[in-house]
């Protein structure tokens, strides 16, 4: 999985790439965790979203967000890490301009940005969005939502109660054209820890579920 740096509006951005297995592969990105949480694209459950995309076929990119890592910049509160998802996915478009499909996969903060990416990016297919903060950060900019998706999250996450994720996905369902997909897992906390697996077993299932019905 060979290291890529990338030029961004705050300077370079360190991401780790795995190129897809054909010229016309699907693509995915990746975003990580809240950085002042001590977030990065090493995180176990990034790195198993992009695992899970990788044995998929699909060209899929992590990377950190500005002031992480080698990545330069600082923490913007937002509104430099969405430049940077968009600047992500434009090298990731640039790089496999044949991809058949386009899918926005993100953890806690990562989530966060990716669906305000999704909402900017009108050809992504599908998302993931694993233990959303929507009683952190105002997730109504989903108005309608361009794509479906899954939000996965932990019965026994304290930091983001379940029923405020579920406020968010009762809403999502309202709109016509699109499918959302909620699923919890039992005993799983916010952070996930013991309960990896179950991000694998469930986004792997659904990942599974939407290529079989429209195959990348």
């Amino acid at each position: 999985m060979p290291e890529v740096i990338l030029p961004g509006a705050s300077g370079r951005i360190e991401g780790r790439y795995s190129p897809g297995k054909r010229p016309n592969a699907p693509i995915a990105l990746i975003l990580h965790p809240h950085p002042k949480a001590g977030g990065h694209m090493n995180n176990p459950v990034a790195v198993t979203l992009h695992q899970l995309f990788v044995q998929r076929g699909f060209a899929t990119l992590r990377y950190n967000s500005r002031g992480v890592g080698k990545s330069q910049g600082e923490f913007d509160s937002g509104i430099g890490e969405l430049a940077d998802a968009a600047t992500a996915l434009d090298w990731l478009q640039a790089n496999n301009p044949a991809a058949t499909q386009t899918w926005v996969a993100g953890y806690q903060f990562g989530a966060y940005i990716g669906m305000q990416l999704l909402m900017r990016r009108p050809e992504t297919d599908g998302f993931i969005s694993v233990s959303p903060p929507s009683n952190m950060y105002d997730f109504s900019f989903l108005a309608p939502c361009p794509a479906s998706g899954l939000f996965l999250h932990g019965t026994a996450d304290t930091v983001v109660p379940p029923v405020e994720v579920e406020r968010v996905v009762n809403k999502l369902r309202t709109q016509k054209g699109i499918v959302i997909d909620y699923e919890l897992e039992e005993g799983a906390s916010h952070f996930w820890q013991d309960h990896i697996g179950a991000v694998e077993r469930r986004v792997g299932a659904y990942l599974d579920k939407r290529l079989e019905e429209n195959p990348a």
